[in-house]
């Protein structure tokens, strides 16, 4: 059976899932067979797996830094809000149930099973389990029924790394009273302090450090540096916020609006680096003239409808369309471009029809079932946004439940496999010219040489040169964010805590 370890934090936004990412990237190195695990997650930027089930796109990209296929037992239940506080509930990769906080917060202890054979099924295959935890392990209010922090912790007899972040402030009074919300047997578990988003001199903590262990008998393992430019994705939408949009010398500017139940906003990471500027925004103000806008995806395709119409959103993109402006809609996004969306089942509001943007000639109805595969296939259309791009290989993946019918609208890519075996469907559409183009595809943009084509038929568009085809290695990347981390922490230390376990 594999060891455990696992990265609690003080609270969300912490950089719990990148620690992760990182520690399961350095275990990776050192030649251990490693995967990554989260009970329960609760997002909007989710993944599809080869067997089509859904997990937290943090894991699968913790994945990716173990260099194994993702799987849903690394995220056996997910969580993605919808309007009016409810959620609908993921488990094992599908849905389970759409239900409110309250009544998740009765129904979370009976996944409890569910969420151990899913760590068992991983143990039973690797050297090394690394857990993430959720949010904070002190939310008193709802430990009692919680079942991805200290619960999996005493159940799985695994030590706990406390992180806390130190760019916002607080740190040390974040870190002392989370120990001190634990109860005592919960203390135990928690085997040493990871500081991380440090900005300066480390030295300069030691008085403070000092206090800290004093204080709780614990130590402090790792100061890790705020991380700049990593091209890895992030999964709180609080990164939004500080994230700088570009890698290097730009010359696109893209604006991608900030849906207020935006999903799968790491799509396009991939086009700053390749010459883009990617800013998000959310207010008409702030969407300047750029040279592409994204509507991206969506949990709750109507209620953002609305919001676009009350916001002004919606005329302003209308009109800078109307005048030449690229737009691309993915998932969501894809469907707020068509004229109508229809919801009989009210699967997502109440609200069973409403207008969309009408810059395509489509339109959506919601079924009951969801559609989530991984696809390849290439692009079919050959103007516009996808000139020059006819017969080029994209892959990708689906997470939906509505279905989008054209009228005059040109389809745009053409899918012919998925795990189950070829296929024969056409995705997505284009207005006439190519300057408005949807897709269901997410992870479009991480096609190197369709993204590359993208991009340089609106370089042609602007009169800029294009650019020449560069090689992304995101395991570069891994690689790069696994060096930083290990330098910043006592590894000797954290082994000896994994080796030793829970006694």
């Amino acid at each position: 059976m594999a060891k455990l370890i696992m990265v609690q934090g003080t609270s969300s936004n912490v950089g719990k899932s990148i620690l992760v990412t990182a520690l399961c990237r350095i275990f990776k190195q050192d030649g251990y067979k490693v995967a990554p695990y989260k009970s329960q997650n609760m997002a909007l930027n989710a993944f599809v797996t080869k067997e089509g089930g859904e997990i937290g796109r943090a894991q699968a990209v913790q994945a990716e830094a173990c260099g194994i296929e993702p799987s849903v037992d690394m995220n056996p239940i997910l969580l993605k809000p919808e309007a009016d506080s409810r959620s609908q509930i993921i488990v094992n990769g599908k849905v389970d149930r759409t239900i409110s906080a309250r009544e998740y917060y009765e129904y979370a202890p009976l996944l409890l099973d569910t969420a151990l054979a899913a760590l068992n099924r991983l143990r039973e295959k690797n050297d090394i389990v690394v857990i993430e935890g959720a949010g904070s392990p002190a939310e008193i209010n709802l430990k009692q029924r919680e079942i991805v922090n200290m619960r999996i912790a005493k159940e799985a007899s695994a030590p706990v790394l406390l992180a806390g972040d130190i760019d916002r402030g607080g740190v040390f009074a974040s870190l002392i009273g989370t120990i001190d919300l634990l109860e005592p047997d919960e203390r135990y578990y928690i085997k040493g302090y990871l500081i991380n988003k440090f900005r300066g001199d480390a030295s300069l903590l030691k008085p403070a450090i000092d206090v800290l262990e004093d204080r709780t008998s614990i130590p402090v393992l790792g100061i890790i540096p705020y991380l700049r430019n990593m091209a890895i994705a992030q999964e709180d939408s609080v990164y939004l916020d500080e994230c700088k949009g570009s890698l290097g010398e730009t010359d696109l500017d893209i604006a991608v609006i900030r849906l207020p139940r935006i999903s799968n906003y790491d799509d396009f990471d991939a086009l700053a680096t390749d010459g883009a500027s990617v800013r998000f925004v959310s207010k008409t103000a702030e969407i300047g003239n750029p040279d592409l806008i994204i509507i991206p995806g969506t949990k709750s395709t109507i209620p953002d409808m609305e919001y676009l119409e009350q916001s002004g959103l919606a005329e302003t993109i209308i009109k800078k369309a109307r005048k030449g402006t690229h737009v691309l809609g993915v998932c969501g996004g894809y469907q707020i471009l068509g004229k109508m969306i229809y919801d009989p089942h009210k699967t997502e509001s109440e609200t069973t029809e409403l207008k969309g943007l009408g810059l395509l000639d489509t339109e959506t109805t919601f079924e009951k079932e969801k559609a989530t595969t991984q696809i390849s296939g290439q692009v079919k259309f050959d103007s516009g946004l996808l000139s020059g791009l006819a017969g080029c290989a994209v892959s990708g993946y689906e997470i939906h439940m509505g279905r989008t019918r054209l009228f005059s609208a040109q389809p745009a890519f053409h899918i012919t496999k998925t795990p189950k075996g070829p296929a024969d469907y056409l995705d997505g559409a284009s207005n006439a010219e190519g300057t408005v183009l949807g897709t269901y595809i997410h992870g479009i943009f991480e096609n190197a040489a369709f993204r590359r084509g993208f991009l340089n038929a609106i370089r042609r568009h602007k009169g800029i040169p294009e650019r020449q085809a560069d090689y992304f290695d995101r395991d570069k990347e891994y690689d790069k964010l696994a060096d930083i981390v290990r330098a910043s922490i006592d590894m000797e230390k954290i082994y000896a805590i994994l080796n030793e376990g829970i006694r």
